[in-house]
């Protein structure tokens, strides 16, 4: 889903100097980190007085505790108690069931582009396994089986149902910048960024990023300079048309791919799989009309910004002069 994002740190002698009072202030203390986390790569680089070591070690283990709690690739989660329960009610911390309400409006916002009661339209057409053409049968039935009207969640009991016993939640398009947003309040430290697996979140210090062509995810076609921020981008240059429309329950076509900017990691990571689904044309029109920061970037070269995007003075790289 994800457009990977080629980053270019901002040279340090050039930010310090601007924002160090003094030429002899010490150089704060930088630590940087990489590993595995949701089944991608997850880069830190924090920047602070603190024990950075604790304040790495905390996110971390604050990605870990969502990712126990509601990847559906783990059969131990909640989640996936929830999307085992054939209908049945089962008791959801607050925070979760709090979770799902926030995705929940966004799919009311999104007027349908966005749905989290997706996973048996996922399983019938084998997203997960590399893509297979579901019978007419079997996409029926999946179709039936999906959409957020199936999910009630009663904060009264701290209960979340899915009404149709095929039914499943699928987190793939927010629950990455869910915890992202999560690691940062954890870590505690001023200045930072991460990047799980091509989401990037910004804060403290600027920092200089390239969005990736929509047809070779190794080549840049735009940068921009990111403050207090998250980048994220969707398309189908490296997994092919496995973005489903929730509202026809089909793939999207390859048109090319979008770029979202945000002031948090949810809203950014919801935001770019809406867009995508509602395509340059309605995506556009619907970006323009609540003023997000968004890029519509077409397969034959064209992009299309909003003036939300334009206002962060993006650099773009003409095709022919890579």
């Amino acid at each position: 889903m994800r457009l990977i994002l080629m980053i270019i740190i901002l040279s340090f002698l050039v930010v310090c100097s601007c924002l160090a009072p003094q030429a002899s202030s010490p150089a704060p203390a930088t630590l940087d980190r990489t590993l595995l986390a949701m089944g991608t790569e997850l880069r830190l680089h924090l920047e602070g007085s603190r024990n950075l070591g604790q304040a790495s070690e905390g996110a971390l283990a604050e990605g870990a505790r969502i990712e126990a709690a509601c990847s559906t690739w783990n059969p131990a989660s909640d989640w996936s108690r929830l999307n085992a329960a054939q209908g049945s009610p089962v008791p959801l911390a607050k925070e979760w069931i709090d979770l799902l309400g926030q995705i929940q409006t966004w799919t009311r916002r999104t007027e349908g582009a966005f749905d989290p009661v997706l996973m048996a339209l996922i399983q019938a057409w084998g997203t997960r396994e590399g893509g297979r053409m579901p019978g007419p049968e079997t996409l029926a039935e999946a179709r039936r089986a999906s959409g957020s009207a199936l999910l009630v969640l009663d904060k009264g009991h701290g209960t979340a149902q899915l009404l149709h016993p095929g039914a499943g939640v699928e987190e793939g398009g927010f629950l990455k910048g869910y915890a992202l947003d999560s690691m940062r309040k954890v870590a505690g430290v001023p200045v930072g960024w991460m990047d799980f697996g091509g989401q990037i979140l910004v804060w403290g210090r600027p920092l200089a990023v390239q969005v990736a062509d929509p047809k070779d995810r190794l080549l840049p076609r735009c940068t921009l300079v990111l403050r207090e921020a998250s980048l994220s981008c969707s398309g189908t240059s490296e997994r092919g048309r496995h973005i489903l429309d929730p509202r026809s329950g089909e793939p999207c076509p390859a048109w090319g791919g979008t770029a979202v900017v945000a002031s948090d990691g949810l809203s950014a990571d919801v935001l770019s799989t809406a867009l995508y689904v509602l395509g340059p044309i309605r995506g556009f029109a619907w970006a323009e009309r609540h003023e997000v920061a968004a890029a519509f970037l077409l397969n034959d070269g064209e992009i299309r910004m909003t003036r939300a995007f334009l206002s962060l003075h993006p650099t773009l790289i003409p095709r022919e002069n890579r």
